[in-house]
């Protein structure tokens, strides 16, 4: 059965844009991005600089169940490191166990 969706709040081309995510990225350190929205569908072709990535999955997951191998996919060493960069892009901002976000996996289409 094909779960659905909640419509898209932001376009795919803000899915990522930090340099360093973007850097991430492209060197295979970083295979996916969560945010409080849905940026893209699976499918989906995002664009950074001369590369090409698909998305492969899209679905909700609360911040109480990142496990390690998640904060490893974001490209941070453990959930702890994860935690401490989000903090710091949102000062002020509580870590919420129960706050759920979009995941965004995401791999490089083949040339």
């Amino acid at each position: 059965m094909v779960e659905s969706l909640a419509p898209k709040t932001c376009s795919i081309d803000r899915l990522v844009t930090k340099p360093d995510d973007v850097g991430k990225i492209i060197s295979g350190e970083k295979t996916a991005t969560r945010r409080n929205g849905r940026y893209a569908d699976p499918g989906e072709i995002m664009e950074l600089g001369e590369r090409s990535f698909k998305v492969t999955k899209v679905y909700i997951q609360t911040l109480g169940e990142l496990t390690t191998a998640d904060a490893v996919a974001e490209g941070y060493a453990d959930v702890e490191a994860y935690k401490q960069s989000i903090l710091s892009f949102h000062p002020g901002m509580p870590w919420l166990p129960g706050m759920k976000v979009w995941v965004h996996e995401f791999e490089p289409v083949a040339t």
